[in-house]
């Protein structure tokens, strides 16, 4: 057994110091350890069936999570969320950008201004910023090079390599460079905002744009992107007061996530470990989500201090000076950065379930729906007409969706679609369209409509004078929980 017990031990320290457990976050960390001891004990003609149930029990669950990740992928290229082919899907596993299909884009779109409201309304003194993408000779960025010119010095047979080199140098010197992230313009434009708030603190900095990062090259290898949506707000206070807002704000980013959450335990947060310290920070950290493959950081947190504002402004400490009562004081950043294509797929995991339902002939099918939280859905409602006197019909489905148009309603007109109820209604559950809205004969006839529910599939009778007042106060309550 001690053998057995050694032998173990070797195998786990050869696996988790390899590239592939470098990163592993600790509930796949646990699972390989009891999957490797395991193993070994099987290995041996003494196992027991306690060990043989433990490990069926470990496979299941790497099947199952990895069957989940597979199946909500799918659905989100088959549903028009992301582009169809393995790049996208990639890219959006790795918390990166992706092309993004039109619902995709919405709900990017929806959780991005919830984003925005939430930073900029929360604090009289948070103003939005609109910083560069391409800076121009910054040498300390990722640079754009055209490949033809790089090409030609390389193969170029008549060069020293002396020249090759100053060549290059001077390729590089004048290719513009991609920002790597929104906290180098914040801190640029802090020294000017100081006038607008009379150099006055607490106040702050917003902003959302592509950034660019440098891929490692398991991700290049799979064909990520390098591109990544962050949303960005640097804090500017009193250095006494550093501490105090780091943790106000990491409270205010948790009960945001959780707020469109179905699942809010799945968000939390976590202090980054001293070793992990960025960017001169004294403390950081990171509100996570909980993925079936385990924990990742959505938003990230950073007490910087000073070093990283007076760096960027040159040692110019009298010029950034501002008022803390009666003293002069260099503003302490607090420093919050969301990786929103990640918090993108955080939704659509937690919003995906998975629910048994039996059919008229007791035949037992899986329902996939996506109940995304009524604000992020992309799609509020859809139209749709039975059968009877078409023309009639598509008339009165288009008078309403142009007046859920005109009352900022989402629609989709599911009455040209030529599919049965039974098609649309799987096709709207997997797009997470809110609710379905059915014209019927009994429309014309007195006014009455259905509605179904997309949570709870159940069906309402309606007149259809109320439906948009409906929907209005369904949407404004579930947004002011």
């Amino acid at each position: 057994m001690q053998d057995r017990f050694n032998t173990a031990v070797l195998i786990l320290q050869q696996h988790c110091f390899s590239s592939e457990y470098t990163n592993a976050n600790t509930k796949m960390f646990t699972y390989c350890v009891r999957r490797r001891v395991l193993q070994i004990c099987l290995q041996s003609s003494n196992y027991c069936s306690r060990c043989a149930l433990q490990l069926s029990r470990a496979h299941s669950t790497q099947e199952s999570e990895s069957d989940l990740t597979t199946t909500l992928l799918k659905l989100c290229a088959d549903r028009s969320f992301i582009a169809p082919g393995e790049v996208h899907t990639r890219a959006l596993r790795h918390g990166n950008s992706c092309s993004y299909g039109p619902l995709g884009k919405d709900l990017k779109k929806n959780i991005l201004d919830q984003w925005w409201n939430s930073i900029t309304r929360s604090k009289a003194q948070v103003f939005g910023i609109d910083t560069l993408q391409h800076v121009p000779n910054d040498a300390g960025s990722l640079k754009l090079v055209d490949t033809s010119a790089f090409g030609q010095i390389i193969n170029n047979k008549d060069l020293t390599k002396s020249q090759v080199v100053d060549r290059l140098q001077q390729l590089l010197h004048h290719s513009s460079s991609v920002r790597t992230n929104l906290l180098q313009g914040a801190l640029e434009q802090c020294l000017p905002s100081l006038e607008l708030v009379k150099r006055k603190l607490p106040f702050g900095l917003a902003e959302t744009g592509v950034c660019h990062q440098l891929l490692d090259q398991n991700k290049a290898a799979i064909g990520c992107s390098s591109e990544r949506t962050e949303a960005s707000l640097v804090w500017f206070c009193s250095p006494r007061t550093a501490s105090q807002w780091l943790d106000h704000w990491t409270r205010q980013r948790l009960k945001w996530w959780r707020k469109f959450a179905l699942s809010p335990s799945d968000f939390s947060s976590s202090d980054v470990v001293e070793a992990e310290l960025q960017g001169g920070a004294s403390r950081g950290v990171q509100v996570t989500y909980r993925f079936p493959w385990g924990s990742e950081p959505l938003e990230t947190l950073w007490n910087l201090g000073e070093s990283e504002l007076l760096k960027t402004h040159g040692n110019a400490r009298a010029k950034l000076q501002c008022k803390d009562g009666r003293k002069l004081v260099v503003p302490h950043v607090v420093a919050v950065n969301g990786n929103m294509d990640r918090g993108v797929l955080a939704y659509l995991f937690n919003s995906l379930q998975l629910e048994k339902k039996g059919s008229g002939k007791q035949r037992i099918h899986q329902r996939k729906v996506l109940k995304l939280h009524p604000t992020l859905a992309p799609v509020k409602v859809a139209l749709d007409m039975g059968k009877g006197a078409t023309m009639e019909l598509r008339q009165v489905c288009e008078g309403l969706l142009t007046e859920f148009l005109e009352a900022d309603i989402s629609v989709w007109p599911g009455y040209l679609e030529p599919q049965t109820l039974d098609q649309l209604h799987t096709k709207y559950d997997e797009m997470g369209v809110l609710f379905t809205v059915m014209i019927s004969e009994n429309t014309l006839e007195n006014g009455l409509l259905l509605v179904r529910n997309r949570d709870s599939t159940i069906r309402e009778t309606m007149h259809i004078s109320e439906v948009k007042t409906y929907l209005q106060k369904y949407i404004n309550a579930a947004e002011n929980i």
